[in-house]
């Protein structure tokens, strides 16, 4: 098993920048309990809602909003595990995610290509994602895989599907995907099995792990909350991963769109747990501010830096493994 440096050790030498004192994230833990209480979330689909309201949580059917109790949060987050285990393909790859260790993967998704041989700029094919995922397999600073490009000659219906077949092949880290929804997602399960050895074998080595994104602010749409609740089931990782914009899609105040960030995260998260309790789940984030002469978002600013490192120390907080993507 892979082991990488530590980040945000509490040492007695050397520097450190420790974002967030736990007076601060105590406030924003009860200002993201009180969004969910008494706003709550959007939640599109039927099952999930049914979830939530046979565990004690305020459905408005006809409206679709969920306002979830303190307690169902709260109980949620305990049960969530503190440790992930993201396998490998070959177990020399295989990854402990777990207090304040430190990994890399390259982000997704591409969608112009550069042809290495005629130099044209144009739309990534299938053969563009397999050739992509063989450099990420050789990069020894690259520590578990996601798909570089995204297939665009294949409908686009079943497009995960594809990406999934392009990438397993040719790699042996560990696979993150976006399966689109939950039907998808069982098709990429039963391909990981047949890799594995069957769905217990899989259970035992998670080679696939899954991602999926809230849309802020604060909704859980139908595919978003069909991959949470099929990945619990399946005892895969699902990282739940919020794209808040400051200024856009969230409070302009940093603090403000952590609290955002913060309910959908935890809205989800406590989807996953009613689903099956102790369902890995990773904390995500792709937070970022908007700038708002372009309305477009910003990565590689300070306040992107300020907010992923606020997330991360958020998912400390809670004792959940973290993904920060936009740096």
């Amino acid at each position: 098993m892979k082991r990488n440096q530590h980040a945000g050790l509490n040492l007695r030498a050397g520097l450190s920048l420790n974002i967030l004192s736990e007076d601060e994230l105590a406030e924003i833990h009860d200002g993201t309990l009180e969004i969910l209480a008494q706003t709550g979330l959007f939640v599109e689909d039927a099952e999930a809602l049914e979830l939530f309201g046979d565990h004690g949580a305020d459905v408005d059917l006809q409206k679709k909003i969920v306002r979830i109790p303190e307690y169902l949060v709260e109980e949620a987050i305990r049960s969530a595990p503190s440790r992930v285990i993201l396998a490998g393909r070959d177990p020399k790859h295989d990854l402990s995610l777990s207090g304040n260790r430190v990994y890399f993967t390259n982000f997704s998704e591409g969608v112009q290509v550069v042809d290495p041989y005629t130099g044209e700029s144009r739309s990534p094919l299938k053969s563009d994602l397999s050739q992509s995922t063989r450099v990420i397999d050789a990069l020894d600073e690259i520590d578990f895989c996601e798909k570089a490009l995204g297939a665009h000659d294949v409908s686009q219906e079943t497009a995960p599907v594809h990406n999934a077949e392009a990438i397993l092949p040719y790699t042996s880290k560990h696979c993150a995907f976006g399966p689109g929804n939950g039907r998808l997602l069982q098709k990429i399960v039963q391909m990981g099995a047949a890799i594995a050895g069957g769905m217990q074998e899989l259970k035992k080595r998670p080679l696939l792990s899954f991602t999926t994104c809230p849309v802020s602010p604060l909704k859980l749409i139908r595919e978003c909350c069909e991959i949470i609740m099929e990945s619990a089931r399946s005892g895969l990782v699902c990282n739940i991963l919020s794209m808040a914009m400051a200024g856009g899609t969230a409070p302009v105040s940093l603090a403000g769109t952590l609290v955002t960030h913060n309910a959908e995260i935890l809205g989800g998260l406590t989807l996953s747990q009613l689903a099956r309790k102790g369902a890995p789940v990773i904390y995500g984030s792709s937070t970022t501010a908007m700038d708002l002469k372009l309305a477009s978002a910003s990565v590689g600013t300070p306040e992107c830096a300020l907010i992923s490192g606020a997330v991360a120390r958020l998912a400390r907080y809670y004792s959940l493994p973290s993904y920060v993507a936009g740096g």
